[in-house]
């Protein structure tokens, strides 16, 4: 089960955005570099890269190599917070908005539903014993916080913003801080509740060994 769910991570999220970057190309008005700013100023893109990348690295080492690779448990927990993050906020914020067909609907699922599912099914397969602490979630925090800061000042001189609840120049800088607000609200939520799931789990393993 533990290298089925890696491949199909791996595949999917490789996929995912690759066609994701194929249909932006073949849809853009604006200069191939601008394009490609543009694909890399979304979260979700972002994040998405980052689990292939991860589950990428695991996959050659457990499947192709056939070695055993020893899970950092508290990257790994960053990284499902983090895809986790894109699949809610899309499912609450950003589904509404749009009605993608075709392979834009495929790869859309892939993003924000399948990918966020299956990277959550991977990180309970791992939950043994590891104790994670409250105080890394300040650590997992910087990467939304410095994405946030990049996507609002490129914003500012471009003219682009690749979220609508981002959006400064349509609702506003208040109204934009406001979701900033609720969304680190969220993630903090999350975070915990991931660093709570791990410490129960450790502290049912001791009983159990008792």
């Amino acid at each position: 089960m533990r290298k089925i769910i890696i491949f199909f991570i791996a595949i999917f999220s490789v996929f995912a955005v690759a066609f994701q970057f194929k249909l932006m190309l073949e849809n853009s008005v604006q200069s191939l570099l601008e394009t490609i700013v543009r694909f890399l100023s979304y979260f979700t893109i972002l994040t998405n890269s980052i689990v292939a990348v991860y589950f990428l690295g695991i996959g050659y080492k457990e499947i192709v190599k056939k070695l055993p690779s020893r899970i950092n448990f508290d990257t790994m927990t960053a990284i499902t917070v983090y895809i986790t993050i894109v699949g809610l906020v899309y499912q609450v914020m950003l589904r509404h908005t749009w009605n993608p067909t075709g392979l834009q609907k495929i790869v859309d699922e892939l993003l924000h539903s399948v990918n966020p599912l299956l990277v959550i099914a991977f990180w309970f397969l791992n939950l043994k014993n590891d104790v994670l602490s409250y105080k890394a979630i300040s650590r997992w925090l910087l990467y939304p916080l410095l994405y946030l800061i990049y996507v609002l000042i490129r914003g500012l001189f471009s003219g682009f913003f690749p979220y609508p609840f981002l959006d400064m120049t349509a609702i506003g800088f208040s109204r934009v801080i406001q979701n900033c607000v609720v969304i680190t609200i969220l993630f903090l939520m999350i975070a915990a509740v991931f660093v709570r799931l791990s410490r129960r789990q450790s502290a049912m393993k001791s009983s159990g060994d008792k």
